[in-house]
């Protein structure tokens, strides 16, 4: 049978270099076998083969196949269950968890930028972001957090926008004012991606695609196990997300699937920069978001409205039409060129889940939406603690998570009442 093609996207449509790496025949010994081949997987790999360990990469599908190579492209500081994360982190931490959680929220793009450099590596890189207010309470929000990174050193990176400023930025009727951030970032996640998969392979990694695991097996000498072959490491590495069902009497009921869709219009032409002259990457307050940039080749992309209940849209463009026409009535004749969706990890807390099944197997899962910086500092902190420093990664294996009971019955719907409740409140903000 065929290897399966990637989902069509822009980002497919505009990849820098495809992969075509073998699927593992037989066997092989390692330091490291990491499962998963997304960016929580990638740059654990990356951050290990750099220290000099042996990695073997296996990712059942492609490279970036899952929400690693199909997300909104922003790289930003804003860490989803960062207030559940300050009550639980408190407890080891004390009065050192602000700083902390302040260091984690840029830590991510250290590493991206740092890494891009070192290997020149092609995925549209661009700085700027605009966290943008639709209600007052959103500016009270906003100026708090403003407050705080002045406090913090970051005066040079960030601007509190009142609506005459904001409507400098982006040529939209919705925004009361913004936060604008010049060290947030936005790329191709999916040149990214493959790019940092090359780098691994470089240093040594062994990468195999379309091998999927069949199952773990524990021990002293843990193994992979796969159709055709079996992996031997000192270490295995869980990092599949959403896109894995190994372990389920271990991780069943931890995570649950949520659906967003994004779409790319047709090249706008000089009317992109009309709409956001500095190319900045945008989204909203709101607890359930738009968020929205430019490609490199001048079109709108546009993302939102996720779907809680785990099921695929029917019709993603007919979907998000509407908030882009809301957000940019300019557009209103605009044609959507590339929809597509993108399978998101949630926490029912929003704090990234790390911890180990065994003693020689790790784990890492559930960026709710804030993938591509939180799964670089998660890859950096996995790496760390298999080097044997594990202060970053008992501080996140100690927080306690809700597991729901028959959880492919009901987790998914009890997300989806969830996010009814927040939009509720969010009527009320």
């Amino acid at each position: 049978m065929p290897a399966p093609e990637r989902p069509p996207s822009y980002y497919t449509a505009t990849l820098v270099r495809e992969t075509d790496y073998p699927t593992l025949q037989g066997g092989a010994k390692v330091d490291v076998a990491i499962i998963g081949g997304g960016f929580t997987g990638i740059s654990t790999a990356v951050e290990l083969a750099e220290r000099g360990l042996k990695v073997a990469l296996i990712e059942a599908q492609k490279i970036g196949w899952g929400a690693s190579g199909r997300n909104g492209g922003q790289v930003t500081g804003s860490l989803s269950g960062d207030a559940a994360m300050r009550k639980q982190m408190r407890q080891q931490l004390g009065d050192e968890v602000d700083d902390f959680i302040w260091q984690l929220r840029w830590r991510g793009h250290e590493i991206i930028e740092k890494r891009i450099a070192r290997y020149g590596i092609n995925c549209d890189l661009k700085h700027g972001h605009l966290h943008a207010a639709m209600t007052p309470t959103h500016l009270k929000e906003l100026a708090a957090f403003y407050d705080e990174a002045q406090r913090r050193g970051m005066g040079e990176d960030i601007e509190l926008c009142d609506g005459t400023a904001v409507r400098r930025q982006v040529a939209s009727p919705r925004y009361l004012g913004a936060l604008k951030n010049r060290r947030n970032m936005h790329l191709h996640p999916l040149n990214l991606c493959i790019a940092e998969a090359q780098a691994a392979e470089s240093l040594g990694a062994l990468v195999f695609e379309h091998t999927e695991v069949l199952k773990i097996l524990h021990g002293d000498r843990p193994a992979v196990v796969t159709a055709k072959g079996r992996i031997e490491a000192c270490h295995i590495v869980l990092a599949g997300d959403v896109y894995h069902r190994l372990e389920p009497s271990r991780l069943g009921g931890l995570i649950f699937p949520a659906i967003g869709g994004i779409v790319a219009t047709q090249p706008l032409g000089d009317l992109a920069r009309r709409l956001i002259p500095e190319d900045l990457a945008v989204y909203d307050c709101r607890f359930v978001l738009d968020y929205y940039r430019l490609t490199a080749d001048g079109r709108l992309l546009f993302g939102g409205g996720a779907n809680y209940s785990g099921r695929p849209s029917r019709d993603i463009a007919a979907e998000l039409t509407p908030a882009i026409r809301q957000t940019f009535p300019q557009l209103e004749a605009v044609h959507i060129d590339h929809q597509w969706a993108c399978a998101m990890g949630i926490v029912l807390n929003r704090i990234p889940q790390l911890g180990k099944l065994s003693n020689t197997v790790w784990y890492a899962q559930g960026y709710s939406g804030h993938g591509i910086a939180t799964s670089h500092i998660i890859g950096e902190i996995l790496a760390e603690a298999v080097a044997g420093t594990l202060s970053r990664f008992d501080t996140f294996a100690t927080c306690k998570h809700v597991r729901v009971p028959f959880a492919k019955a009901f987790g998914n719907p009890l997300l989806a009442v969830g996010m009814r409740y927040y939009k509720m409140l969010e009527r009320l903000r």
